[in-house]
């Protein structure tokens, strides 16, 4: 009788943290779809990659078709279209994915980054280096 309650306890509670983690990243997932940027003149899809989240440009670039201004020259030639420029997010629970990364092909730089869902069809996308407090933020609006 004692190892059969054990053994209760241990699958209901066991999993519970497998749950309780589910349960956040299907909470996070209202970031994913499809998302055009502030000038208007990209697309970017957000998705999720095991716990993380990432985006890449699927339409317009703004600027030219390929990398060209990566500091890597054999980066250069590659396409912007399917360029994955958000990386590596973690939903904080609420409203924010924190611990990104964002690369502008416009300078070819790296950025720490961080989203925020302002609300269902808003996002907060704030660039910066070192602190949070320098850098830029670009609103982006839901494609519906």
């Amino acid at each position: 009788m004692k190892q059969s309650m054990f053994v209760v306890l241990a699958l209901t509670f066991g999993f519970f943290p497998l749950w309780s983690q589910d349960n956040k990243l299907t909470k996070g997932d209202a970031l994913l779809g499809i998302w055009l940027n502030a000038d208007k003149d990209a697309k970017f899809e957000i998705y999720r990659k095991e716990n993380r989240y990432f985006g890449k440009i699927i339409w317009g670039t703004g600027g030219p078709d390929k990398d060209v201004n990566n500091p890597e020259p054999k980066l250069r030639n590659r396409p912007l279209i399917g360029l994955a420029i958000l990386r590596d997010f973690t939903f904080d629970g609420k409203q924010s994915y924190n611990d990104g990364f964002i690369y502008d092909p416009k300078n070819g730089k790296n950025y720490a980054c961080k989203l925020t869902l302002v609300s269902s069809n808003t996002l907060e996308v704030r660039g910066y280096v070192g602190l949070s407090l320098f850098g830029r933020t670009e609103t982006w609006t839901r494609v519906q």
